[in-house]
């Protein structure tokens, strides 16, 4: 770890790149060959999504779901999701939270509030393998080693539908639609 004035800078890898690439399979290999912790950061998106959608928020008000990251609990270990004392673990990865977290992830105060945990979570622990969009240009633009990582469309689609089921063809159109919301959006 280094400092920078009064600010404790973590030594962090940082992974981006878009949906279905493969971040995931390689930054928990990482995490694993350099004995580090990893932080899925879109899981955290996620979190507040699920937490959203069960309280019937409305998911495109700011201040709304602003205050909810702010205020709720979430706790993500090895990996374990939990929000609001409850694992989410598997409903964070549903169709309804997969459809949806695109709007909450794209709400400025959301994204503050995510990226300040984010920070925190890299500051307490010092070093770790950090996954996901932004993360080595905002989050972490120290990171001592910053990773893009992509892969066609046609690819992508297919390791989804390997890991989840479904149709390879819609799959591809939601995923490209996604990517072109997320690397889109004004923050």
């Amino acid at each position: 770890m280094t400092t920078q004035k009064d600010r404790t800078i973590p030594t962090v890898v940082a992974i981006d790149g878009p949906a279905g690439a493969g971040k995931s399979t390689i930054a928990k290999a990482l995490a694993v060959a350099l004995d580090w912790e990893y932080l899925d950061t879109g899981a955290m998106y996620r979190a507040v999504t699920s937490v959203a959608l069960h309280l019937g928020l409305d998911l495109s008000n700011d201040e709304i779901l602003g205050e909810l990251s702010r205020r709720m609990s979430l706790h993500m270990e090895g990996n374990s999701v939990l929000a609001e004392g409850n694992d989410v673990t598997t409903d964070i990865r549903s169709d309804a939270v997969t459809a949806a977290v695109s709007t909450v992830a794209a709400l400025s105060s959301v994204r503050a509030e995510m990226r300040r945990r984010q920070r925190e979570w890299g500051e307490i622990r010092g070093q770790g393998v950090v996954e996901g969009r932004d993360i080595g240009t905002v989050v972490f633009p120290d990171a001592i080693a910053k990773i893009y990582l992509t892969a066609s469309p046609e690819v992508r689609a297919q390791r989804r539908v390997r890991e989840f089921g479904g149709n390879a063809e819609e799959i591809g159109a939601a995923m490209t639609s996604r990517d072109q919301h997320d690397s889109t959006r004004a923050d």
